[in-house]
């Protein structure tokens, strides 16, 4: 009988235990959340709790994937205060606010939310948000407070990196320190707000990889980070909001974007059930031309050149003995100043990074006709493009000052049309009418269009000194040099009113 009443009273201990570990997926003011238990969202895809990562002992509020054998954190609320006992507890009060606190030191971290709300509820999502809202908005996405725009070092599916204009929130990625301390390290990754608006990871407060601008398609610096049959890609670019976003097409599909301390490159992870592990599958900065700037201002990286550093056509090393040395970090100089005449032009360059868009200015009506005018219409503009290629392309890129962080791609990368001075743009000219020379002469001499001089009716004169070796001197008929001359000229004129649009590939000099 008495074992009959134990087994009974541990069944009734064991179901209030699981009961008081293990909450809904939310919590009102009259709930709180003390160490030891968790919130879980509603089909059991990620949990919220307190933590300590590796073998540290401070204690931490997080939320991690649930049902996934390697413990993996998405993000964590006080990172920069740990908790050094067991004492926390997290709780939402009736003003909205979420509050983490401990015995000795109070309050160690809160949401501080601003808006306005009479019956608070906090509720973890499937998605992995952790959000604030009205008790009687059960569906709404009228959200008074979401993790999501607080992302520590790990972008998942729908959250989005980039800017809320409205009120001024920057949503940008920033590395754990180390395995054992999830407070902010040296690494961040955000959209900068230029013009043309790009993604760039930083160490401190220097550039370390920039992503290029979106292209309408795909980020135009990584050419095969785009939409593809796993995951859809999406850039939102206006007078709100500024961001970058991706989603599973398969949602059973676990998933992340992480900035990693260890490795110093962004990683995208995938999960792979049968092997229960964490599969990368890209990461960024990829090779030596992914560094920023590598070859310098005016410098084109190509990787698969030797050297890999060159300079644009028009250019030349500022430090020739340093770059020899291979240090190009002071890049490219013009061979001659650009003296802003009307007979400057550009060349272009096709598949490349388009160049730091931090001087850089955009209008999305412009046409290509219409950039290149503009360009060349202001004498501190040394670059345009289209600022979106779907179809046959559409809107105005300028580039102004010194073309930084350009590299060349196999494939899929970017035009650029580059100002060159007359006499850079002449090369081409020379050759044209060199070459055409060359082949006038050629036919003329094959279809005996020239002709003795002093023939006449079959006769012919006496030669003087300076005659060809068989004593004959050479004569052209009107009738040929009259065609010539006005072929010429209109190559001359086509050439001039074409001169901005001269494709150059691989068009570069070696030092």
């Amino acid at each position: 009988m008495s074992s009959l009443l134990f087994v009974q009273f541990y069944v009734c201990f064991c179901c209030l235990l699981s009961k008081t570990s293990a909450l809904t997926d939310t919590i009102t003011p009259t709930l709180s959340l003390s160490d030891g238990k968790t919130l879980v969202s509603k089909h059991g895809k990620f949990e919220l709790g307190f933590f300590s990562p590796g073998s540290s002992k401070n204690r931490y509020l997080g939320i991690w994937y649930k049902n996934i054998r390697v413990t993996t954190v998405v993000w964590v609320a006080n990172r920069e205060r740990p908790i050094k006992d067991l004492s926390g507890t997290f709780m939402v009060n009736s003003s909205g606010n979420l509050l983490l606190v401990n015995s000795p030191n109070g309050v160690v971290w809160s949401s501080n939310s601003s808006g306005q709300v009479q019956n608070p509820v906090t509720q973890l999502l499937d998605s992995g948000n952790l959000v604030i809202k009205e008790e009687k908005d059960v569906n709404s996405e009228a959200y008074v407070w979401q993790s999501f725009d607080y992302p520590c070092d790990t972008l998942l599916p729908g959250m989005k990196l980039g800017w809320d204009l409205k009120v001024g929130l920057n949503r940008r990625l920033s590395s754990w320190k180390n395995s054992e301390d999830p407070s902010p390290g040296d690494l961040t990754l955000g959209i900068e707000l230029h013009e043309y608006p790009e993604g760039v990871i930083r160490k401190g407060s220097t550039k370390y990889f920039r992503t290029g601008p979106w292209n309408g398609i795909r980020i135009s610096g990584t050419p095969n980070l785009k939409s593809n049959s796993l995951y859809s890609l999406n850039f939102i670019s206006n007078e709100e909001e500024v961001y970058y976003t991706y989603q599973f097409y398969n949602e059973s599909i676990i998933g992340s974007l992480v900035l990693n301390q260890t490795t110093s490159l962004v990683e995208r992870h995938i999960w792979l059930e049968a092997e229960q592990i964490w599969k990368t599958v890209s990461s960024r900065p990829q090779d030596y031309c992914d560094d920023y700037g590598a070859c310098g201002a005016n410098g084109l990286c190509n990787i698969l050149a030797t050297p890999v550093c060159q300079c644009l056509i028009g250019f030349k090393p500022k430090s020739p003995d340093r770059w020899k040395s291979i240090d190009t970090s002071q890049g490219c100089i013009r061979n001659k100043p650009l003296d802003c005449k009307s007979t400057e032009g550009f060349n272009k360059f096709v598949n490349l990074k388009l160049p730091d868009t931090t001087n850089s200015w955009v209008n999305k009506s412009m046409n290509l006709s219409e950039c290149r005018e503009k360009c060349l219409n202001d004498c501190s503009c040394m670059a345009y493009t289209n600022s979106d290629i779907r179809g046959t392309g559409s809107g105005c890129a300028l580039w102004f000052g010194d073309l930084i962080d350009i590299r060349q791609f196999p494939t899929d990368g970017g035009d650029l049309y580059i100002r060159m001075s007359a006499s850079s743009l002449g090369i081409c000219l020379s050759f044209i009418f060199s070459a055409l020379s060359c082949a006038f002469l050629f036919f003329l001499r094959k279809c005996d269009c020239l002709l003795p001089e002093g023939t006449k009716n079959g006769t012919t004169g006496k030669s003087d000194p300076g005659e060809a070796k068989d004593g004959t001197k050479w004569i052209i008929p009107v009738t040929v040099v009259v065609p010539i001359a006005v072929i010429s000229g209109i190559i001359l004129v086509i050439y001039y009113n074409w001169k901005g649009r001269t494709t150059t590939k691989g068009k570069i000099l070696n030092y």
